[in-house]
């Protein structure tokens, strides 16, 4: 990657609307980044065919029996841990399907190690062993230059794994490695070059909308209904029973019943209430569907 003027990023520029902020009572600086965040959402609709081509290399990788993996540094990097940390419960996916690779490893989530996101080599390295064929990588880079998402992106060109970067610089220098490139332009920072502000905002909603449609479309949600949702707290119990009573057309009671026979499964479930059968044959009937619920029920 060549030499980088910092000065010159988006990420990096001053914000003219903000530069009294200092002198400014604590409800007008509220204000103040409140106007500003409110830019966020309307520059990431601006890109999204952008995500769209980024939802179809996902599900098309999943598809193939592929994984998902998430690259970043500092606020960047947490956000993807988060990302994939959220997948199981929600989707009912094994922790192997979505992984995220944080700059400076476990540590850096709860204790900042910027200097770990110069460790280009030590991605390239990691992805290297990482990925494999059917694999997609998402890289995330506020700034769009970050050499550790470099060199993951630069792995997954050398294993031809196609790859995504999420960066709020249409001019990243980056952008030569992947397949796609989803760039909001979300404007200067209220706090100059405090990128887990807007555009970390930016990259939560576009990091949330990438794996919500890609699991939508990988059948994973029946008409807004999570139905492949992990019960194991007392909130997610009451959320499955709630939804098999509703799906499957059965009283609360009868709802538990179900989610008991199914081995708390929330989709076999809804079909065994639904159609009357017992969890063998719902299984099969959703394998029949590459696990299409609504398929299932006609």
């Amino acid at each position: 990657m060549r030499s980088v003027n910092f000065a010159k990023l988006p990420t990096e520029k001053p914000n003219p609307r903000s530069k009294s902020i200092d002198r400014l009572p604590a409800e007008a600086i509220l204000t103040l980044i409140n106007k500003e965040d409110r830019k966020v959402p309307r520059a990431v609709g601006r890109v999204k065919k952008s995500i769209a081509r980024g939802v179809y290399l996902i599900v098309n990788s999943v598809q193939k029996g592929g994984r998902v993996f998430l690259a970043g540094a500092g606020t960047s990097g947490r956000l993807g841990v988060l990302e994939a940390a959220e997948c199981p419960p929600t989707f009912n996916t094994p922790p192997s399907l979505v992984q995220a690779v944080i700059a400076g490893g476990k540590r850096a989530v709860f204790r900042s190690q910027e200097g770990a996101e110069d460790r280009r080599q030590e991605a390239f390295r990691i992805f290297r062993k990482k990925l494999r064929k059917n694999d997609v990588l998402i890289g995330i880079a506020a700034s769009g230059v970050t050499p550790f998402v470099a060199g993951a992106l630069q792995a997954a060109r050398a294993k031809k794994v196609p790859a995504v970067l999420i960066a709020c610089n249409a001019t990243s220098p980056l952008k030569g490695l992947v397949d796609c490139l989803i760039a909001p332009k979300v404007g200067p920072e209220v706090i100059t070059g405090s990128t887990r502000l807007k555009a970390g905002t930016a990259t939560k909603l576009i990091l949330n909308m990438l794996t919500v449609t890609s699991m939508v479309r990988l059948g994973k949600v029946y008409k807004n209904w999570m139905v492949d949702l992990q019960p194991k707290s007392k909130k997610l119990t009451a959320r499955a029973v709630r939804i098999i009573a509703q799906l499957g057309t059965v009283p609360p009671e009868e709802a538990k019943i179900y989610l008991h026979r199914a081995g708390k499964k929330v989709k076999p479930a809804i079909l065994m209430a639904r159609k009357k059968l017992d969890y063998k044959t719902a299984v099969k009937e959703l394998e029949k569907t590459s696990g299409f619920l609504e398929q299932a029920l006609q």
